[in-house]
C-alpha cells in the first residue's frame, strides 16, 4: 500500500459516522406516511431513544413515504427479514393475522381512550401473541385516529347519502363488506395511487383519518368531508423475528419500551393535529360536515353485527364493549 493510499484510507475512515462503525444492528423502519405523518414523527423519537439507550449500538433509519414499499410490501419484508421493522395499519396486517380484523368492525370503539384500553389490554395482547406464528413480532399498538369520509359528489350527512358512491377502500375484506352493505361501490387501492384516482374521477372519494387526508393532500382533490368516525385505524409496530430473536433481553427491552413510547407520541401528534387539520382543509375549500347521523350508519349495518359475533365470538365483542 502506498503512503497516499494509506492516508486516503485513514481520512475516509475518520469521516464515517461513529454510530455506523459501532452499530450491532441497523433497523430500517418502513412507513407509508410522509415526513409530517404522526407515526413518522413518532418513529423519529423511537430512533433517538433507541440509539441513545444503546450508545449507538442499534442504529435506526426511518424510511417514510413508502420508500420501502406499501404496507403490504413492508409487512412481507418483515416476514422475510429484508425489512427490519414496519408500522403498518392493522387493517393490512389482518391479511396475515386474521384476528386483527376485529378492530375493523365499524363503530367498535367509543373514543381514543377506549381504543387504547382495548389495544393495550388483554384482547390486544392475545393477538400480538399470535403474530410469531405468522412470521411477525408485534411490539406495540398505536392509532391513526378515526376514519372520515371524503367525496366529490355531495355532502354526506346520513347513510342514504353514500349510496352509489365509488369509494376507495383499503385492501381488506371486512372494509369492503361494510361499504357494500352501505350501498357503496368499494374500490380497493394502494394509498400511493389514490390522489391521482381522485383527481381523475376514477373514484368519487376515500376514507381515512384527518391526518392521513392532509398528509396525502386529498383536500386538494375533494369537495366534501364528513365526520363519520365510522372506524378506528390502529397501527402496530412490527419487527422481523430474525432480528428480534438475535437480540439479547436487554436490547429487546429497550426496543419494546421505545416502541410503546413512540405510539404514545403518535397519539399526541394525532390529537394535536385534528382541530388544526380541519381548519386547514376548510382553507383548501373542503366543506366539512360535522353533524353526521351516525345512528343511520349503524342501523344499516345491523345485519353485519350478527356475522361479526359469529366470526369473532360474542364474548370477545362484549369484552371490548365493556372495557373502560
Amino acid at each position: 500500500m502506498t503512503i497516499r493510499t494509506l492516508l486516503t484510507t485513514i481520512v475516509l475512515a475518520g469521516s464515517m459516522p461513529v454510530a455506523s462503525l459501532a452499530a450491532d444492528y441497523t433497523l430500517n423502519v418502513g412507513l407509508v406516511g410522509g415526513p409530517q405523518a404522526p407515526e413518522v414523527i413518532a418513529m423519529g423519537q423511537f430512533a433517538e431513544e433507541v440509539e441513545t439507550a444503546t450508545d449507538g449500538r442499534i442504529e435506526v433509519r426511518v424510511q417514510s413515504g413508502g420508500a420501502l414499499g406499501g404496507d403490504r410490501d413492508v409487512i412481507e419484508g418483515v416476514q422475510l427479514g429484508t425489512v427490519e421493522m414496519a408500522v403498518p395499519s392493522t387493517s393490512v396486517v389482518a391479511n396475515f393475522v386474521p384476528d386483527l380484523k376485529i378492530f375493523d368492525i365499524p363503530f367498535l370503539f367509543r373514543d381514543f381512550d377506549h381504543a387504547d384500553a382495548v389495544l393495550n389490554g388483554p384482547v390486544g395482547q392475545e393477538i400480538l401473541d399470535e403474530m410469531p406464528d405468522q412470521g411477525l413480532v408485534g411490539l406495540a399498538y398505536g392509532g391513526m385516529g378515526f376514519r372520515e369520509l371524503t367525496n366529490n359528489v355531495r355532502p354526506v350527512q346520513k347513510a342514504a347519502d353514500v349510496e352509489g358512491l365509488k369509494i376507495r377502500t383499503q385492501q381488506n375484506d371486512m372494509h369492503i363488506a361494510v361499504w357494500e352493505a352501505l350501498g357503496v361501490l368499494p374500490t380497493p387501492m394502494a394509498i400511493p395511487e389514490v390522489y391521482t384516482a381522485l383527481q381523475q374521477g376514477v373514484v368519487d372519494g376515500q376514507e381515512n383519518p384527518v391526518g392521513a387526508i392532509l398528509n396525502n393532500r386529498f383536500g386538494e382533490v375533494q369537495k366534501y368531508l364528513s365526520m363519520t368516525d365510522h372506524a378506528f385505524t390502529p397501527l402496530v409496530v412490527l419487527i422481523s423475528p430474525s432480528v428480534w430473536n438475535s437480540m439479547d433481553a436487554e436490547d429487546q427491552a429497550v426496543i419494546k419500551t421505545a416502541a410503546g413510547n413512540a405510539m404514545a407520541r403518535n397519539r399526541e401528534e394525532v390529537e394535536n393535529g385534528l382541530s388544526t387539520g380541519l381548519d386547514e382543509l376548510r382553507a383548501q375549500g373542503v366543506t366539512v360536515v360535522e353533524d353526521v347521523d351516525k345512528a343511520s350508519f349503524r342501523a344499516k349495518l345491523d345485519g353485519l353485527y350478527d356475522q361479526f359475533a359469529g366470526q369473532f365470538g360474542e364474548d370477545r365483542l362484549n369484552e371490548i364493549e365493556q372495557t373502560k
